[in-house]
């Protein structure tokens, strides 16, 4: 894909410009979500022909891996990558942005305690937590 012009704010949009590839990132880093069918419960119901697109695209720009479950070797599962990873601080102050400034915004659990202080430290602390995909 060739971005319409060299800003990385437009390059980043023109990745992740729809609401799904965020909110199925969102749902691997902090509520730890693995399979298809987690990410098909959020509340926010996305379609599953939207799941599979966005999920596929997310494999393709090397952001999730896909790899079988271990526990159950006919399942998929679905690992955020170490650049995948690297939009946690991202997430992290889009949440904290959205529980401050929106009205009836929900809360991350311990997403405010964890960011007081020494943010970078909290950031590497919570990508070290995930199961990474190392591909």
């Amino acid at each position: 894909m060739t971005p319409r012009s060299s800003c990385p704010i437009n390059g980043t949009l023109e990745l992740f410009g729809d609401r799904w590839s965020l909110l199925i990132l969102r749902d691997m880093a902090f509520a730890r979500k693995t399979t298809f069918k987690g990410f098909e419960a959020s509340a926010e119901k996305i379609a599953t022909n939207i799941l599979s697109d966005r999920l596929a695209r997310l494999e393709a720009g090397g952001f999730v891996h896909k790899d079988r479950d271990p526990e159950d070797g006919r399942a998929r599962r679905y690992r955020l990558t170490r650049k995948g990873a690297s939009l946690i601080p991202v997430l992290s102050e889009m949440a904290l942005w959205g529980e401050t400034h929106l009205r009836d915004a929900d809360t991350i659990p311990g997403l405010k305690d964890t960011m007081k202080g020494d943010r970078q430290a909290a950031f590497s602390a919570l990508i070290e937590q995930l199961d990474l995909a190392d591909p």
